[in-house]
């Protein structure tokens, strides 16, 4: 305030409102300054200055003079008072809490008075100069205090969450965030305050009603001030949020701040990416509650405006700028198409966010905007470009534009918004991102497809298979109706008029002629015809007339019509003849021709009944047949859609079922939830991946094991149903069909699913368990497949409850094991199977005594019966049936042992009988012996096999069951022991001491006790499997007598277990086993030798151990279910460190070319798994290479490239590889020949060299030098310095350049030589040179110790290989382990004694008292 105005002191009041004010205030003008401080310096002529500063002491009295003026005077009080809010926010640092408040809520009160008295000021008429200026300084001045006080208490707001945060539960930390709570209240109340005053029409105060650019910016610099409060995006600051946004609106809308908005939203998006979200809802609310839609429009200007280099550097603003416009589409789609045109530009920029961005608006407009069958030729122009686009950026160089743009299509897809002649290419390219590089593509590529079939237009049940008859009929039905439609001659539709154009001028000399010899006679053969043409009435007359003038008769049709004009004078059609002229003819006969409404609009209409009718009838027949034609077209075209878009989604399942085991858990829990979708809509195949994802509820990721249970259980345990037995009979009918032709694994993986059907409260376990048991007994109409399905379903409900099957045995004896076993066998095994789960080898039984039946057992006599019974017979099943029988036996019985030896003695007898009954039938029918003798091998075969299973049940019986038995026994003393024995001894840590000691002896005498039975007694004479053993080894070791392909498969598995029993029978028959191996012609004896001897290696590991190579032999077999099965049990063996890792893997390394798919990939899980051993393949790699090298293999270039590519990728570490570059370049040196050394140059490019490597290449120079003339070494050694110069610092990469010129001089020089065939002085000169060439690193060998190695010669001007006798006699050579074994010859045909492996290196093992525990 001026000094003038405080001297002078009167007062008047306002003629509007009556407010007084002082009467020098109209002497001045308040002009919003940029900066605060701008005030107290002078301003110009009639400009507000402060005068008065004051210090915060005197604050607090100014502060209530100011409260008590505005009592008195209103909100005009400020003109006095301004200096002391001023000095408020001077010393705002400095201040009390209570001065800011104070201040706060004054200000609060100007303004809000001023929203009160305003109205009716501006209303009136007769504001006067005086009184408009007063109120607009009243008004600048309040609002500016109130936004400058505000900007300083959001500040200091900031400043103090940023201080008290990390004190957590401070008394200081509290006191803030109470201050900070009170500001966040009383924000909202300015905003307000400012909201109400602005919506105002103060425009009119100022001068011509332009607001000037400094108020406006005072107010919009608090608004974007608050907005950059990191918290205002929360939802604790809505109320807040949206008042900002509606004070900018009101802004935007009357104080033309549209512009200065748009650039400002651009910074804040620059600098502030948390507000991206905040400004895309300004720029809605303002687009739509305020009508400035054209502030849409500015702020997509300014995004493309901004250079392509500066959005390519992926910086916040970029990300800031992406999330606001794909925001900014969910909020007005529609404001955003007029200027959708200037985005598309990003399209083709370098940043992918920004490409993101523009794909995600656009779908938002499909889905929202361009979507349904009511859009106008524009719409659905711009509809296909859009998609065109989309379609395009499905192959975007960016993975995650990729997917992105696929979820762009699937928020399409699920909107139904995507137009169906689409479907089938958008799946196509849907299908193939599948193989994506990138897990995200992949994994939204797999929801694209799930909303694909979800939402699919054709049909609820897509399959193929049920398509093709459809389509097969509806398209023949088709080619009938096209070729039907192409026979028919087409009639031509020719007006009468036309006809009648087109015969008049002849007609009319026809006239003329007739007319010119009228009354003359004429030939009596005519006038008979057209006489004859003559009716009753004058009507028909005239069809006449017509029908020869149709025909061309114009002669005799004139002739008629003037006959008929004398025979009906009256007649109204032939009245115009007369008089009788060409033009009264002519006249008639057009009448006649075309009808009266074409001829003479006046005359009388001519029908023609016949023809009209039959024209219409014909006309009608046409268009039925043209709509049928159509309507069985668009059918066919619709199955065929259908076929394209069902045989796409099989296309897909096949694909995706292999990603159920990929290492990462989104996609395998998506790939899951396809297989459910694909499940739920009878897609063909689908079954297979519900199959496939079982073995997944094994899985130690639990996410993935919870989305398999998930899906079993909303596929099969959520049945539909009225009743509670409907639902049950669901339940059932789908888990049945689950387990028809299911593999064994399956069955064990779908136990653990239904085990946790049955553990939980369902109200629906006692109706299932019900119905299987009737659809088991027959009650139930069901054929075998449920029948078996229902009795395995049972099994696994009784391993969560025991009594399902231990309360119903006689039942399943009775039905599957009774009279009829014979019938079905597998029926037969699979109860045998359910039967088992109620033992104690499928659930812990700790401390409890063996849960065991006796043996008169009904159970235990049907199945001795039944398995004496079958071994008779020749059914194809028996013998899966016999190897369950024998295992429940061992599992359930009580001394299983002397039921198996009654069993075998009992079909050993039999067995007699049958053979004995065929003597004396082969003595009377001498045909029939050939046949006697197939069922007696047959039989044999089966009996054979029996004692196998026993002889291996018998051994398991004793190490499990009987060891666990006396360990338990032990226990039992061992806790009733230390009570009696604490009454005798004084010592208690001695009694502790002995028992332990006791019980570990007791353990150990526990061990031996079973070693010495299975040793001595289970083969000794008393016991019946050693009167079987002999026979076994003479059918095994006489193949060419005992032919049967059967009995030669029972007696060597049978041979194999009964080596199990002991060390002894297992050394005496392991080269009868092995012989076996090498020599049989049946794939299937191999296969299964191969995993007998895998499981005695287990057992007896050093007795195996020498014959290691004859097992690696089988994986260059010639069947492919050998070789698989050798590299299923090696793999099994090497992984658990049964037999140690040598050399012979490189056999293993040949099966990754091998034509077999699955062999390849089973190769590859081996190295994948031996890459986990640490540095396991890193010191196999050279024995590998001079294996697959040597030329005796024959193995060609690529098959090794291919072989070594993967091999070298498992090496990553830099010390590997360094130590490898050293161990191949030595190996130069022993290479023999050409090939050899091109292999090693091969494999030193395959390393992923580094510079320890590089350095170590250039110190063995001398190893390979004299070879580089051969270009097999050359080029792998020039592509090593091509990978190392890429992202080279620069003094590697000038290494790397000198090292290349010299492998390209030597190369180049041996060359010249090779050509030459001499070697001449000049070449030695240019050694010389080229000695001088070589760097220093390269001469002195670095600083590396050598490790025991010799020193490599300094003489690098010869780079021709050495010769032996030249070799310093200091240079050790480098050997590797493998290399100093001998190998064994391969044939393996000859396996005589002398040929016998004796074991080399024992193997230690654990002791067998460890073995049992486990």
């Amino acid at each position: 305030m001026l000094a003038a105005d405080v001297l002078c002191g009167n007062t008047y009041n306002c003629t509007v409102c009556s407010c007084p004010y002082n009467t020098n205030t109209e002497m001045w003008d308040f002009a919003v300054p940029v900066c605060t401080n701008d005030l107290v310096k002078t301003g110009g002529i009639n400009q507000y200055v402060v005068q008065d500063v004051l210090s915060p002491k005197q604050l607090h009295s100014h502060l209530n003079s100011f409260k008590a003026a505005m009592r008195t005077q209103g909100p005009l009080c400020i003109l006095e008072h301004f200096d002391t809010l001023y000095s408020v926010l001077q010393h705002f640092q400095a201040v009390d809490l209570a001065v800011k408040e104070d201040a706060l809520e004054l200000l609060i009160q100007v303004v809000s008075g001023l929203s009160v008295s305003l109205p009716s000021l501006l209303l009136s008429a007769t504001l006067s100069a005086v009184d408009r200026k007063q109120h607009l300084n009243v008004v600048k001045m309040g609002v500016f205090l109130l936004c400058k006080l505000t900007e300083c208490l959001e500040s200091d707001s900031y400043r103090q969450s940023i201080v008290t945060a990390p004190s957590k539960g401070s008394k200081k930390g509290r006191a803030g965030s109470e201050s900070k709570m009170h500001w966040d209240a009383e924000r909202e109340t300015v905003l307000q305050v400012l909201i109400q005053l602005l919506q105002l029409d103060i425009r009119s105060l100022w001068s011509l009603s332009l607001v000037e650019e400094e108020f406006v910016s005072c107010v919009t610099c608090c608004c974007y001030k608050l907005l950059e409060n990191p918290t205002i995006s929360l939802v604790r600051s809505k109320a807040s949020r949206d008042a900002i946004i509606h004070l900018l609106g009101v802004l935007i809308k009357k104080y033309n701040h549209m512009l200065g908005a748009s650039v400002k939203i651009i910074q804040l998006l620059q600098h502030f990416e948390q507000l991206s979200t905040v400004c895309a809802q300004a720029v809605s609310v303002w687009s739509t509650e305020y009508g400035v839609k054209a502030v849409v429009g500015e702020v997509m200007r300014e995004i493309s405006q901004k250079p392509s280099e500066e959005l390519s550097r992926e910086g916040s603003g970029v990300k800031a700028f992406s999330s606001f416009l794909s925001e900014l589409s969910t909020l007005v789609p529609e404001a955003m198409i007029p200027n959708i045109s200037v985005l598309l530009t990003h399209l083709d920029g370098e940043s992918p966010s920004m490409r993101v961005a523009v794909c995600e608006v656009l779908g938002e407009v499909l889905v929202r905007v361009l979507s349904g069958d009511g859009l106008d030729d524009s719409g659905r122009a711009d509809r296909d470009r859009f998609l065109d686009t989309l379609q395009e950026h499905l192959h975007d160089t960016h993975s995650h534009v990729r997917s992105r743009v696929l979820q762009v299509y699937a928020r399409i897809v699920n909107s139904k918004a995507l137009p169906l002649t689409r479907y089938t290419e958008v799946m196509s390219l849907t299908v193939g991102r599948l193989m994506d590089k990138s897990v995200n593509a992949c994994k939204s590529a797999i929801q694209l497809l799930a909303a694909f079939i979800a939402h699919n237009p054709y049909s609820c049940k897509l399959s193929s298979a049920d398509l093709k008859k459809p389509l097969e009929k509806e398209t023949a039905k088709l080619a009938e109706l096209r070729q039907k439609a192409a026979t028919k001659v087409p009639v031509a539709v020719i007006k009468a008029s036309e006809l009648w154009e087109a015969m008049e001028p002849e007609l009319l000399q026809t006239v003329q002629a007739e007319l010119e010899a009228c009354g003359q006679d004429g030939e009596e053969d005519e006038e008979v015809d057209w006489k004859g043409g003559m009716k009753e009435t004058d009507q028909a007359t005239a069809v006449s007339v017509a029908q020869l003038l149709r025909d061309n008769k114009y002669r005799h049709a004139v002739r008629l019509c003037v006959q008929a004009h004398d025979t009906f004078p009256d007649s109204r059609l032939f009245c115009g003849v007369s008089p009788l002229a060409v033009e009264s003819v002519v006249d008639t006969l057009s009448l006649i021709f075309k009808g009266p409404v074409q001829a003479h609009s006046d005359a009388e209409e001519v029908q023609v009944p016949a023809q009209a009718e039959e024209a219409a009838e014909l006309s009608h027949r046409d268009e039925v047949e043209e709509s049928v034609l159509k309507k069985q077209e668009m059918l066919v075209q619709y199955l065929r859609d259908t076929e394209s878009f069902v045989l796409q989604v099989e296309k897909a399942i096949a694909v995706i079922n292999t990603m159920l085991y990929w290492k990462t858990t989104s996609v395998v829990q998506e790939a899951v939830q396809f297989c459910v979708t694909v499940c739920e809509f009878s897609v063909a195949d689908s079954l297979s991946g519900v199959r496939k994802m079982l073995p997944l509820v094994w899985s130690s990721d639990l996410a993935v094991k919870d989305a398999v249970v998930q899906a079993y259980k909303r596929l099969y345990l959520n049945p539909q149903g009225d009743t509670t037995r409907a639902k049950a009979q669901t339940l059932v009918n789908s888990l049945s069909e689950l387990m028809v032709d299911a593999s064994l694994g399956t069955i064990q993986c779908l136990e653990e699913i239904v085990q946790e059907f049955f553990s939980s409260s369902s109200s629906l376990q006692t109706s299932v368990v019900q119905l299987l048991w009737e659809r088991f007994t027959g009650k139930l109409e069901s054929h075998s497949l449920q029948r078996r399905a229902a009795v395995l379903l049972l099994g696994m409900a009784a391993r969560a409850e025991r009594e399902v099957v231990l309360s119903n045995l006689d039942t399943l004896c009775s039905v599957a094991l009774g009279e009829k076993v014979a019938e079905d066998y597998l029926l037969a095994r699979d109860a045998v199977l359910t039967i088992c789960s109620i033992t104690d080898h499928n659930r812990p039984n700790k401390g409890a005594p063996p849960f065991r039946l006796p043996q008169d057992h009904q159970l235990f006599t049907c199945l001795t019966q039944a398995i004496a019974k079958g071994m008779l017979l020749t059914h194809p099943h028996w013998q899966t049936f016999m190897e369950q029988a024998i295992r429940l036996l061992y599992f359930l019985a009580e001394s299983p042992d002397q039921l198996c030896s009654r069993l075998l003695q009992r079909c050993s007898c039999l067995l007699l009988d049958q053979i004995a009954e065929g003597e004396e039938g082969s003595k009377e029918a001498v045909h029939s012996q050939a046949e006697t003798e197939q069922v007696s091998c047959v039989s044999l075969a089966q009996l054979l096999s029996l004692c196998g299973r026993v002889a291996f049940w018998q051994v398991s019986y004793l190490e499990r069951s009987v060891s666990t038995e006396l360990r338990r026994r032990r226990g039992e003393k061992e806790d009733k022991g230390p009570s009696a024995k604490t009454k005798q001894a004084s010592n208690d840590s001695c009694i502790e001491e002995e028992l332990g000691l006791v019980g570990a002896s007791a353990e150990d005498t526990e061990a031996e006790l079973i070693r010495r039975i299975c040793e001595t007694e289970l083969l000794a004479e008393e016991n019946l499997l050693v009167a079987f053993l002999p026979l076994v080894v003479r059918v095994c070791s006489s193949p060419g007598h005992y032919s049967h392909p059967q009995l030669t498969v029972a007696a060597c598995l049978a041979l194999a277990q009964f080596m199990m029993i002991s060390p002894s029978v297992c050394e005496e028959n392991i080269r009868l086993l092995f012989t076996v191996l090498e020599k049989s012609s049946l794939p299937v004896v191999r296969a299964n030798t191969i995993i007998a001897l895998g499981d005695l290696t287990v057992r007896f590991p050093n007795i195996l151990e020498p014959w290691t190579q004859n097992l690696y032999a089988r994986l260059s077999d010639d069947s492919p279910a050998v070789r698989q099965t050798a590299v299923t049990v090696l793999t099994q063996l090497v992984l658990k460190d049964v037999l140690k890792v040598k050399g012979q893997v490189s056999e293993v390394a040949m099966l990754l070319i091998d034509p077999q798919p699955h062999i390849v990939s089973l190769a590859l899980n081996f190295f994948n798994e031996l890459a986990t051993k640490d540095n396991a393949i890193y010191n196999l790699l050279p024995d590998i290479i001079s294996r697959l090298s040597d030329p005796q293999r024959g193995m060609n270039e690529e098959d090794f490239n291919t072989i070594m590519k993967q091999i070298f990728s498992y090496i990553t570490k830099e010390k590997q590889t360094e130590s490898l570059v050293d161990k191949l370049c030595q190996r130069f040196r022993t290479a023999r020949t050409e090939r050899q050394w091109c292999d090693l140059a091969v494999s030193l490019s395959l390393l992923n060299m580094c510079e320890r490597g590089f350095k170590r290449l250039q110190e063995c120079w001398e190893c390979y030098s004299d070879k580089l003339s051969e270009p097999g070494v050359y080029q792998p050694l020039l592509a090593i310095t091509a990978r190392l110069r890429r992202g080279a610092k620069p003094q590697l990469k000038t290494q790397v350049e000198e090292f290349e010129k010299k492998l390209t001089a030597v190369h180049t020089r041996g060359l010249e030589n090779v050509e030459s065939g001499e070697v001449d002085s000049r070449s030695e000169a240019g050694d010389t040179q080229l000695a001088h060439f070589t760097p220093q690193a390269v001469c002195k060998r670095g600083h590396r110790p050598t490790r025991g190695k010799g020193k490599a010669s300094q003489n690098t001007s010869d780079f021709v290989t050495p010769r032996a006798r030249r070799r310093a006699p200091q240079k050790v050579r480098i050997t590797f382990s493998s290399d100093e074994e001998e190998m064994e010859d391969e044939d393996g045909a000859m396996l005589a004694d002398s040929e016998t492996p004796k074991v080399t290196t024992p193997i230690s093992r654990s002791s067998r008292r460890s073995r049992l525990r486990h």
